[in-house]
């Protein structure tokens, strides 16, 4: 009997000091990133600012063209592809970095073209030359997204440079377009979402990005706009997918296509990927392309969440007071 008090009073003893020392080394944790996020503020890092320049670049931009195309699209696209490259299983991947500007990711097929939107930002980046390229790149797509009429996007600010490319991962964990036939396409879609912690709704409302912007021909080598507003966050794609006739594109210009396959609707003015038509090939993805054609407030709201959830992958997150939190939360 004395022997059991005896270790239990040691047991206490132990549960007694381990709460406060693991409570002080959470303590030291928040301590250490408050101190790097004052410190990244107090570089004049102020998100409006550079939300204001942002939007400068835009504008000023799509009255420069007056064409009714943009860079809207073109930025979501590179914050985009900075961050999908990540993988959940490992680690490795995603927009910490800022590595997309460098070789290998910059020549990779899948990234032909943001040379683009990268140059357009380096005037912002030159009023705000303590934001890193990996948060400006990314926060380029969450302005854009906005101003086109997307639900407020959760974002921070945390992401380092690295000063090359020799961190990037494998080039192929970008999604392709087509994979050959609808099943092989599907199947493909869900080893690049499913590697990054996504389910089949949150791929799907991350698809719907396709409303915005274009394909250029000297780019992906497709070609078109998927909406008629391309500049407008909406529904489109998936109330197109299902209420439009799609066909394999045939001619451009009077002349043979020449492309790879992609879908046009009747006039010949829209385009959907061979990766858009397997959303509505594919049975448990169409029930969520009908949910969304249906419902364009959820569309948005879940499209935010699962954009906002692809651009933390990877980075860095304040660490939790456990104990306060579960005493007082």
């Amino acid at each position: 009997m004395a022997k059991t008090a005896t270790t239990l009073s040691l047991i206490i003893l132990l549960l007694s000091l381990s709460v406060p020392l693991f409570t002080y080394w959470q303590y030291s944790m928040w301590k250490e990133w408050m101190r790097n996020t004052h410190a990244y503020l107090s570089n004049g890092i102020h998100l409006d600012a550079v939300k204001q320049d942002i939007l400068a670049v835009i504008q000023e931009d799509m009255e420069r063209r007056g064409d009714g195309t943009s860079l809207i699209g073109t930025f979501v696209r590179l914050s985009w592809h900075c961050s999908g490259t990540y993988d959940n299983s490992d680690k490795t991947g995603g927009s910490q970095g800022g590595r997309i500007r460098f070789s290998p990711e910059k020549k990779w097929d899948a990234n032909a073209g943001l040379d683009i939107p990268m140059k357009a930002l380096e005037p912002v980046k030159d009023l705000h030359p303590s934001l890193t390229y990996a948060d400006l790149y990314t926060f380029s797509g969450v302005v854009a997204a906005e101003y086109a009429g997307s639900h407020h996007v959760s974002y921070r600010l945390g992401r380092v440079d690295h000063q090359d490319g020799s961190t990037s991962p494998e080039d192929g964990r970008l999604p392709d377009a087509d994979k050959g036939s609808p099943e092989k396409t599907a199947h493909h879609m869900r080893d690049v979402f499913y590697r990054m912690g996504f389910t089949d709704k949150e791929m799907v409302s991350l698809m719907g990005a396709h409303t915005l912007g274009r394909c250029h021909i000297d780019r992906s080598g497709y070609w078109g706009p998927w909406n008629k507003a391309e500049n407008k966050f909406n529904r489109a794609l998936f109330s197109f997918l299902l209420d439009m006739k799609w066909t394999p594109k045939k001619t451009h210009n009077g002349e043979p296509w020449t492309g790879p396959l992609q879908y046009e609707n009747p006039s010949g003015e829209l385009m959907m990927l061979p990766s858009c038509m397997a959303m509505i090939q594919d049975e448990k993805m169409k029930e969520y392309v009908v949910l969304y054609a249906r419902n364009q407030e959820l569309f948005l709201k879940d499209f935010s969440a699962a954009f906002g959830k692809l651009l933390t992958l990877g980075v860095p997150t304040p660490p939790r007071l456990y104990f306060f939190h579960h005493l007082f939360c």
